[in-house]
């Protein structure tokens, strides 16, 4: 079976160890035929504490780690401009 992967930006970095990703997925209405862009948050576990606000990452589906988190980080992509935040 294919390991699904995602690639999304970090929008809160609040808890330790776990980041929310959030994915954008972009179809056509099935009847009006705009372009539509639909958001789905992640959880994602993230050992070392490397991801900040704003960093494009890529997910990977991993075992379930708590109730909610069911994924993890594998790569960070593209890091934000370093902020007040960090």
């Amino acid at each position: 079976m294919a390991v699904k992967e995602r690639v999304g930006l970090v929008v809160s970095d609040k808890m330790d160890k776990t980041v929310v990703v959030a994915v954008e997925n972009r179809a056509p209405h099935p009847k009006y035929g705009k372009t539509m862009v639909r958001t789905k948050r992640f959880k994602a576990h993230d050992e070392e504490n490397r991801c900040h606000v704003g960093d494009r990452v890529r997910i990977r589906e991993t075992r379930p780690l708590s109730r909610t988190k069911h994924w993890e980080v594998t790569d960070v992509l593209t890091t934000a401009a370093l902020g007040a935040s960090r």
